[in-house]
C-alpha cells in the first residue's frame, strides 16, 4: 500500500539498490548516476564551506566512486584536494573504476593521518549498505579525524552507520552534512544515526519518482503528506457527536493528573466530547479540575462496559495513572469487547507483562475495534520481551510487535516509530528534546484518542498524533511542561489545516 504522497517514502538499502537498477535498466548508465551524485555533493560543499585543503577518503565500492567524482569536481574549481583510497586502485570495478580513471591526481593509501592538514573531510569510504563493523585503518582514520574535530561531509550516510537501522557498526564519522540521493533511508532518521548525519540533504540524481510504484516502499517519514487525505477537517454541519466522544479512564485519587492531561489533549485535538471515567475515590479531585471535560463515575469492569454501551462513546484511552494489576487488565478486556477504538498506554500495557497473549488474543477478537499501543522502551520490553531482546533495530522491533499484537505500535522516543500490522511504518523527525518531560506521553495518547474518535484510521491517526505532538513541543520550545502541549495545538492546527 502506497502512502498518499511518495515524497514521504524512505527506502531501505535494498530498495535503493533496486531504484538504481531500475533506472539503469531504463537506459541511464550507472556512471551518469555516479557523476550526478558526485556533482550534488560538490555543489553542496561549495555552497557551505570556504575553499581550503580537502581530504577525500574513498572506499572500494560505489561510495568510493562517488568520492572520486567529488574530488575531481572540487579540484576543477580550484580546491586543494588530496584523495585517499582504502584498498588497491586496480581492484576497483564497474562505475567506480571508471570514475577513478577520470581522476587526474594522485591516489594515496588511506591511513589514520589522512585528514592531517585538511580543513574539510569528504567521507566516501562506505555507504549505507555496510555489511560488517568498521575496523582497522578506516576506524583509525575516523578516530583521528574526530580528535582533530575536522568537519566531515558524508556521501550517502556517514561511514559506520547502518542505513537500515541507524546503528553504529564499529566506529562512525560524526558528519556536519550528509548528502544522500533520491530518498532518505531509515538509518538517517533512527538514532543514533540521525545524530551522526548532521544536516541531511536529499539530492536528485536522475532517478524517476515512478520507480517507487514498482518498489512499493513500506517505510515513510511521518509528515502530513502521509496522512493528510484522512485527517479530520471541520465541517459547517458538524456537531459534537459527529466529532466523536472520547473516554479517558482515570486512576485512583493519588494518580489522576495523567488522565486529565490526556483528556485536555483529546479535547484540543478536536474530539467533540471528552469524558473522564473516574473511580469513586477520585471523583472529587477530578471534579475540582475539570470544566469542559466531563466526568462520569465508574467502579470496575462492569461499570466501564455500561458506559461504553452508548455507542456514541466511540474511543477510549486507558493506562496513564491507571495502576498496574488485575483491575486494569479487567478494564482493558472489558473495553475491548465494546468495539470502541482504543489507545493503550503505560499501566495498561505493563499490566499484561506476565500474560501478553491474553491481550493479543482479545485485540484480535471479533468484537475489538482498532487498537493503538504507545509504549516507551521500558514498557515495550515488558510486553514484548522476546522481540526486545532479539536482533534488529527499532524499526524491525516495532513492526514485529505490531504483527504479534494485531495493533498499531507507537514505539516512543526521539526517533518515534509507528508501525502497523500490515507492515507499514513511519519514523518521526519533528520531535525535539522539549518533549522529554513528565506527562508528555499522556498528552500524546489523548491526541491520538481524539483522532480515532473522529474516525481516522488507526495507523494514520497514530502518525498524525505523533506529528502534532512534535509540532506542539517545538512551537513552545525550552521550558515546556506537559500542560503546555494541549494549549499549543490550536496554533499548530491553524497552520496545518489550510496546507492539507
Amino acid at each position: 500500500m502506497m502512502a498518499t504522497s511518495d515524497s514521504s517514502a524512505l527506502l531501505t538499502v535494498a530498495e535503493m539498490g533496486r531504484a538504481d537498477a531500475l533506472t539503469i535498466e531504463r537506459g541511464t548508465p550507472g556512471i551518469v548516476l555516479m557523476e550526478n551524485a558526485g556533482r550534488a555533493v560538490a555543489e553542496a560543499i561549495a555552497a557551505r564551506f570556504r575553499q581550503g585543503p580537502v581530504s577525500v577518503l574513498c572506499g572500494p565500492g560505489n561510495n568510493g566512486g562517488d568520492g572520486f567524482v567529488v574530488a575531481r569536481l572540487l579540484a576543477e574549481e580550484g580546491w586543494p584536494v588530496s584523495l585517499f583510497l582504502l584498498g588497491d586502485r586496480d581492484r576497483l570495478r564497474g562505475d567506480a573504476a571508471e570514475a577513478a580513471g577520470r581522476w587526474p591526481g594522485a591516489v594515496h593509501p588511506l591511513s589514520a593521518d589522512a585528514g592531517h592538514g585538511a580543513s574539510l573531510i569528504v567521507d566516501a569510504i562506505f555507504g549505507a549498505g555496510l555489511s560488517k563493523d568498521v575496523t582497522g585503518i578506516a576506524a583509525d582514520a575516523i578516530t583521528r579525524i574526530a580528535e582533530r574535530q575536522t568537519p566531515v561531509v558524508a556521501i550517502d550516510i556517514p561511514t559506520g552507520i547502518d542505513g537500515d537501522t541507524g546503528q553504529v557498526r564499529g566506529a562512525a564519522f560524526d558528519a556536519v552534512l550528509t548528502v544522500t540521493f533520491f530518498r532518505a533511508k531509515p538509518g538517517h532518521l533512527l538514532l543514533p544515526g540521525r545524530l551522526h548525519c548532521g544536516e541531511l540533504q536529499v539530492a536528485d540524481i536522475g532517478i524517476a519518482p515512478d520507480v517507487l510504484e514498482e518498489i512499493a516502499p513500506q517505510t515513510f517519514i511521518d509528515e502530513p503528506p502521509l496522512w493528510s487525505a484522512s485527517f479530520p477537517r471541520p465541517r459547517l454541519d458538524s456537531h459534537k457527536y459527529t466529532r466523536g466522544h472520547a473516554i479517558v479512564v482515570s486512576g485512583d485519587a493519588s494518580r489522576t493528573g495523567a488522565a486529565r492531561l490526556a483528556a485536555r489533549g483529546a479535547l484540543r485535538a478536536g474530539a467533540g466530547l471528552v469524558t473522564v471515567a473516574s473511580p469513586p475515590s477520585a471523583l472529587l479531585v477530578n471534579a475540582a479540575h475539570l470544566t469542559s471535560v466531563m466526568l462520569q463515575p465508574f467502579d470496575g469492569a462492569d461499570a466501564l462496559t455500561a458506559i461504553l454501551e452508548d455507542k456514541r462513546k466511540n474511543a477510549l484511552l486507558i493506562g496513564p495513572g491507571a495502576g498496574v494489576g488485575a483491575h486494569t487488565r479487567e478494564n482493558v478486556l472489558a473495553a475491548l469487547l465494546s468495539g470502541a477504538a482504543m489507545v493503550l498506554d503505560a499501566d495498561a500495557l505493563t499490566s499484561f507483562a506476565e500474560i501478553p497473549r491474553d491481550l493479543f488474543v482479545a485485540i484480535a477478537g471479533y468484537f475489538a475495534g482498532p487498537v493503538v499501543m504507545t509504549p516507551h522502551d521500558g514498557e515495550f520490553a515488558h510486553l514484548f520481551p522476546r522481540i526486545a531482546a532479539g536482533e534488529g533495530g527499532k524499526l524491525a522491533r516495532a513492526r514485529a510487535a505490531a504483527a504479534e499484537a494485531s495493533a498499531v505500535i507507537v514505539l516512543k522516543g526521539a526517533d518515534t516509530v509507528i508501525a502497523a500490522p500490515d507492515g507499514r511504518a513511519a519514523i518521526a523527525m519533528n520531535g525535539g528534546p522539549e518533549l522529554a518531560t513528565a506527562g508528555s506521553g499522556d498528552v500524546l495518547g489523548g491526541i491520538i484518542l481524539a483522532l480515532l474518535a473522529q474516525h481516522m484510521l488507526p495507523f494514520e491517526a497514530a502518525c498524525a498524533g505523533v506529528w502534532l505532538h512534535g509540532e506542539a513541543g517545538s512551537s513552545f520550545g525550552p521550558g515546556l511542561i506537559s500542560e503546555d502541549l494541549p494549549e499549543m495545538l490550536p496554533a499548530v492546527l491553524r497552520d496545518l489545516l489550510p496546507a492539507l
